[in-house]
């Protein structure tokens, strides 16, 4: 299924559940279940009580879905890990994306660059060239 594009600006200081649930193509019940098992995972809610993330809570629930989904941790191990992670200072510069909508246009651009790339590869049409 292709993903639908991002119109909003990637700045936005705060996104539905629904946005959240697209830029990570996880269902929104999921995320509601992590917020369960995650303490450090708490987005705020607006009048209405709908969740609203901050870009520091998308970024962590990238990491989640990297943890659970791409390294096949167990949502316990997924806790050690992040845990560890807060705890141990690391030397070493993180080089991540200031906001997590930043990921998704990276991702729409590269996709239209290999669209462009493989009608670039097409052999040209045959053209016939007239004699007189």
């Amino acid at each position: 299924m292709p993903k639908k594009p991002v119109v909003e600006a990637p700045e936005k200081p705060y996104r539905s559940i629904s946005e959240v649930s697209e830029l990570l193509d996880i269902k929104p019940h999921v995320l509601r279940y992590w917020e369960t098992q995650f303490s450090m995972l708490r987005p705020r809610k607006n009048r209405a009580g709908n969740r609203m993330y901050r870009p520091d809570e998308i970024k962590l629930l990238y990491t989640i879905k990297e943890l659970l989904y791409g390294r096949r941790y167990t949502i316990e191990g997924a806790k050690r890990s992040l845990l560890a992670e807060k705890k141990a200072p690391s030397g070493q510069l993180e080089m991540g994306f200031k906001d997590a909508g930043r990921k998704v246009i990276l991702d729409e651009i590269r996709g239209e660059l290999l669209k462009i790339a493989a009608k670039l590869k097409e052999a040209p049409p045959k053209r016939r060239v007239l004699r007189t």
